[in-house]
């Protein structure tokens, strides 16, 4: 295990810069003041940083450009050109006096708003930035949640009582897969999906009759999955709870456990509306609002709601064509549902739920021009668990069906007793 991820720590200083995406800005702008950088001193670092990474492709893009490789490196211009583009909107709002919050007026103060109410992805950068400096901090920031949210399989596997091989092959797919490639990107999907992945490890816990930890843990990771992004906080809290309720009615029995673990994710979604409403925390309204009008960049829609349906629906036509034209992404999402109800059944669902947030943070989001895919990036967690449990179920078929049905000839009728 400890190999696999210095294997990939190691692989990851290939590309140490250029990882940013335009939500960069605002979570390191943040960090650096936290750590007490004054807005002028923010934007420069974070302006730097972003250009800087711009000049990297650019140079690396013209290097292999078959027409223009001979060409001088084009690193000072794009430079020149980026920090001109970047610094022509922060200087008139710094000069208008827009110094309040955390984060560089890059944007508009509402679209601001919702990067405010995010403080837990900017603390975890804190000590990296402070002590490595922007470039190499961020880097090894990335580095470290990815590393764990890699660990975390591997370690909710042997929980199961996955083989070793087949909690290695999921730890290398988290790696390898999209959730890897966007958890190494400086924003908060990374950190979310380490947390999603620690409360789906609660999870198992409790299954495997650890309750009291498992618990423990869910709740906690509700709490700090609030600080990073309360939305998503919701979705996790509100599938988790729907993953206790099915299994209980399958079971039609009150199960301690689960039941517990139950009511712990309902408390949490009531604390996560209640907190969010008593902070003043953006609406709904307000993110279809950003949505609709380019974050701000036009003016409100006056019926937003039907507009959002249409895009709604339209989104999702098109995103099956997509995903029809390259079935890669569904072909795992199907084979690794089918490997966990096999191999586990009961943790299955709370899998499948933790993995259903990335589509309702999609379907609350439903931009088809958003990098990479993104905002759909945790239904990647499917296969990469899923995956490793559907190898161990066909190479260990004798093995024991945890949480599921005893193997046999009453196999339909009955259940293992905790």
């Amino acid at each position: 295990m400890i190999l696999i991820a210095v294997v990939f720590a190691v692989l990851q200083l290939a590309n140490p810069v250029s990882r940013d995406t335009p939500d960069t800005k605002n979570y390191l702008s943040y960090a650096l003041d936290l750590r007490g950088e004054s807005k002028q001193r923010a934007a420069t670092l974070t302006i730097d940083y972003v250009c800087a990474g711009k000049a990297s492709v650019a140079r690396r893009n013209q290097a292999v450009d078959v027409v223009r490789f001979h060409r001088a490196s084009p690193t000072r211009r794009v430079v020149a050109e980026c920090r001109r583009e970047q610094w022509r909107g922060v200087s008139a709002r710094l000069a208008a006096g827009r110094t309040a919050g955390h984060i560089v007026p890059f944007t508009p103060p509402r679209f601001m708003r919702i990067f405010e109410v995010r403080p837990g992805y900017p603390v975890f950068l804190v000590p990296f930035v402070t002590l490595l400096g922007v470039t190499w901090g961020l880097w090894a920031s990335a580095v470290v949640v990815t590393v764990a949210g890699g660990v975390l399989v591997f370690l909710l596997l042997r929980t199961l009582r996955a083989s070793t091989g087949a909690a290695l092959t999921g730890q290398a797919l988290y790696y390898v897969l999209p959730c890897g490639t966007t958890a190494m990107r400086p924003m908060t999907e990374g950190l979310m999906m380490a947390v999603t992945l620690a409360a789906l490890w609660g999870c198992a816990l409790v299954l495997e009759g650890r309750a009291r930890a498992g618990t423990w843990l869910v709740g906690g990771c509700l709490a700090v999955l609030f600080t990073v992004k309360h939305s998503q906080a919701l979705f996790l809290g509100l599938c988790l709870g729907a993953a206790c309720a099915v299994l209980l009615a399958r079971r039609r029995r009150w199960d301690g456990p689960l039941r517990t673990l139950g009511v712990v994710a309902g408390c949490g979604v009531a604390a996560i509306v209640l907190l969010a409403r008593a902070l003043h925390y953006p609406s709904q309204s307000e993110s279809v609002q950003d949505l609709l009008t380019g974050h701000y960049a036009r003016p409100d829609r006056v019926h937003p709601w039907p507009e959002f349906l249409h895009l709604e629906a339209a989104f999702w036509i098109e995103w099956i064509r997509r995903q029809l034209w390259e079935p890669l992404f569904l072909a795992s999402v199907v084979a690794a549902g089918w490997g966990a109800l096999r191999r586990h059944r009961a943790f299955a669902v709370f899998l499948i739920a933790a993995a259903g947030t990335g589509v309702l943070n999609q379907a609350a989001h439903p931009d088809i021009t958003v990098w990479g895919g993104r905002l759909i990036v945790l239904l990647w967690l499917l296969p990469a668990v899923g995956l490793p449990l559907l190898l161990d179920a066909v190479v260990r078929p004798s093995s024991r069906v945890l949480g599921g049905l005893v193997p046999g000839p009453s196999r339909g009728e009955s259940e293992v007793a905790r």
